[in-house]
């Protein structure tokens, strides 16, 4: 068994990782400030822990290549299996199981040129992932999109259309069963699909699975090696032995005992042995847990108290995810005494740098809000730091935490959405006035900023729907994350998280009985759908929409509802739906003195009784709209719909009428200066005039139309 070594013996990822930070970076660490209580670091004289790469758990890489080339039970039948091959790496959290599926993917990189997708299906909170939300995600890694608000099934048939016939390692972590993972297999057998789970995926057949148990005695003391160093490991061999057997052989305890001793030179190996025993049980503690709660408490116990207090606070951060911003929000704390303690936090092993969420965007200049390096708390560690959190935290304080932590959230969305607006906006301008904390040092470095964290303010989004009331911060932050998503990637790009927050909105506003609310996000939602092709799904919207509007007599959103029916039926083409549609907004609009939209609302009528051929009352809805854009003094709006009025002429078999209708609009467009409009009135002349039999004419007006429209590019 010496061929295990340090196989997994780093918590997922969590050795190499953490071990990067054995004293604080040039960017997380800062000056004491006066008064700060003073915080243990790895002195300078302790030995580093190794940063080399992945060695051990030999026999285990052995048996899952095996495992690899050996036929599948579809190739022992003569055919070709229709599946990807599913290995399994079974282990308690802490066992290094996570570190043992990362090397066997870099080990088989190659060999799948198309990359290794990965995604966690357990949150921070130990639920299950949302298994659409995972299958979206890997869409959007694979470059392949998804209309927004599909179902589940649907995104997880997309994701298997995407992997088929494509050479790809899929890495599941820490699933919690094989309903999380069966729908996400893709019908690729090219593929190869690695599962981290603590038990058996039972019910998907054929799969390899590998069990990991505890580290033996060599490879325990390699680990305890690579982070307190060689000596004192080495004048006292046989304590070492005891430390590994104490900690079970488990890589996550080790990784913290190893961190403790690190940070303690004139600790002895003995002193860590008998640390270790002297950390109480709970009676009920199941054995094989016992090893990782007596060294994170003995961990957590050596923290000075607001180390520890931010430690626990951490659990409350959105998807896992911390920051220095986070963390001093959380703590009540400066932004460099937060960045100070988090950095130390991971050079005990308490904490692991994010490293992928962190790398810096290119041309920052710093200080700079996106330049503070992200942490996660391993998944082993979460439970048992979360049991500390209600232990020692009364619920008002947590309470507090939480709400200093969303406010500061807001501010950095504010300042982020900012830098998308140009230099000399006003909202730019506020943000120079910000704390330089708060500021980003260009567009480019606000948006890799809201890149990274974007799974985590979701994440925010959510918890304040499920734990909140839809109060003033709550919504603050909904309003301010949409925007902020908006002007970064893009009405398109952005509809997929825009509909999970509109349907987190409409399902507190449901529960909590908030009909403005409810109005406002089934409106948002019925656009999604309306453009993502179901509108059907969209008419029910608008139209719960328009009943929770009335119920408390709420004008914009009752007009918009009433306007968004007509816009749906157009699509439908149901014509006489839609303009009696278009009929109760307009009424509504004309009640209340809004003579812009009354405007346009007389010429949607028009279109859609011109589609359904009902040229008189069409031509009467284009000229009342002719009138209102006459008496709000909008002449280009009086030129269109004059215009319009003119089409409906032709349309209606009198081209002689609308001749001179479109002159006369030809007219109100040079009045208005409007040089496509009147370019597009010239060529619709020449077309009128061709069918009146005038090709001379007809050629005179498309030359001027065609050479308005070069005079006027868009």
């Amino acid at each position: 068994m010496t061929d295990q070594a340090v196989g997994g013996g780093h918590l997922p990822p969590e050795a190499a990782e953490a071990a990067a930070t054995t004293a604080p970076g040039p960017r997380a660490a800062a000056p004491r400030q006066a008064g700060a209580a003073a915080r243990p670091t790895v002195p300078a004289t302790a030995a580093a822990p190794s940063t080399g790469g992945f060695a051990g758990r030999r026999r285990e890489l052995k048996e899952l290549h095996a495992d690899i080339a050996r036929a599948g039970l579809d190739t022992l039948s003569g055919r070709k299996g229709a599946r990807s091959r599913v290995l399994l790496i079974a282990g308690r959290p802490g066992s290094g199981r996570t570190a043992l599926a990362e090397e066997l993917l870099r080990e088989l990189a190659d060999g799948h040129p198309d990359g290794v997708l990965r995604a966690t299906l357990t949150g921070p909170d130990g639920e299950p992932a949302d298994t659409g939300r995972t299958a979206r995600e890997l869409l959007a890694a694979l470059g392949t999109g998804a209309p927004p608000g599909a179902p589940e099934d649907e995104l997880t048939g997309r994701l298997r259309e995407a992997l088929a016939g494509r050479r790809a390692l899929l890495f599941l972590d820490d699933a919690p069963g094989a309903d999380q993972v069966e729908p996400l297999l893709p019908d690729a057998p090219d593929c190869l699909v690695v599962v981290v789970s603590q038990g058996p995926l039972t019910g998907i057949p054929d799969v390899r699975p590998c069990a990991l148990g505890g580290l033996d005695s060599a490879a325990g003391v390699a680990v305890l090696s690579r982070y307190a160093g060689p000596t004192r490991i080495t004048v006292d061999p046989r304590t070492a032995d005891r430390v590994v057997e104490e900690c079970g052989g488990q890589p996550a305890a080790l990784v913290l005992a190893g961190a403790w001793l690190a940070a303690r030179p004139m600790s002895s190996v003995a002193d860590l042995c008998q640390a270790l025993r002297a950390v109480p049980l709970p009676p009920d503690l199941p054995t094989g847990a016992r090893p990782l709660f007596r060294a994170f408490r003995l961990a957590h116990d050596a923290l000075p108290a607001p180390a520890a207090r931010m430690l626990r606070l951490i659990t409350l951060a959105p998807g896992g995810l911390v920051d220095a911003h986070i963390a001093s929000a959380l703590a009540g704390c400066s932004v460099a005494v937060a960045a100070t303690t988090l950095s130390e936090c991971a050079a005990l092993g308490l904490l692991r740098p994010a490293a992928d969420e962190g790398e810096e965007a290119p041309g920052v200049p710093a200080p700079d809000a996106a330049l503070y390096p992200p942490y996660r708390l391993p998944g082993c560690l979460c439970p048992l730091v979360r049991a500390l959190l209600t232990e020692h935290e009364r619920p008002a304080e947590i309470e507090l935490a939480r709400a200093r932590m969303l406010e500061r959230t807001v501010r950095l969305l504010q300042s982020c959405r900012a830098m998308a607006e140009p230099a000399d906006s006003p909202a730019r301008r506020k943000t120079a006035g910000l704390p330089r904390a708060l500021r980003f040092g260009s567009r480019d470095a606000a948006a890799h900023w809201l890149r990274i964290r974007r799974g985590a303010l979701l994440d925010a989004a959510r918890i304040a729907v499920v734990d909140g009331e839809l109060d003033t911060l709550d919504r603050r932050l909904m309003a301010v994350l949409t925007r902020t998503l908006l002007a970064h990637q893009g009405a398109e790009a952005a509809a997929p998280d825009l509909y999970a927050l509109h349907g987190l909105v409409l399902r507190v506003a449901e529960r909590r009985g908030l009909p403005r609310e409810r109005a406002a996000a089934l409106l948002n939602l019925g656009d999604l759908d309306g453009q993502a092709g179901r509108t059907t799904q969209a008419l029910t919207r608008y139209r719960g929409a328009l009943e929770a509007a009335r119920s408390v007599k709420d004008p914009l959103a009752t007009g918009r509802a009433l306007e968004s029916l007509g816009g749906t039926y157009t699509e439908l083409g149901d014509w006489q739906r839609a303009a009696d549609w278009y009929g109760r907004a307009l009424e509504l609009r004309l009640a209340r003195g809004e003579g812009g939209d009354a405007a346009r609302l007389h010429g949607r009528i028009g279109g859609a009784l011109a589609q359904a051929g009902r040229w008189d009352e069409a031509l009467k809805a284009w000229r009342a709209a002719v009138g209102a854009y006459r008496r709000l003094g909008e002449m280009a709006g009086q030129a269109r719909a004059t215009g319009e009025v003119a089409r409906v002429q032709e349309y209606a078999g009198r081209p002689e009428e609308a001749l001179r209708t479109c002159l006369e609009a030809l007219d109100i467009a040079r009045k208005a200066g409007g040089g496509r409009l009147e370019a597009a009135l010239q060529l619709r002349i020449a077309d009128t005039l061709e069918r009146l039999g005038d090709p001379a004419a007809a050629r005179l007006h498309r030359a001027a139309g065609e050479r308005l429209f070069g005079d006027h590019p868009e």
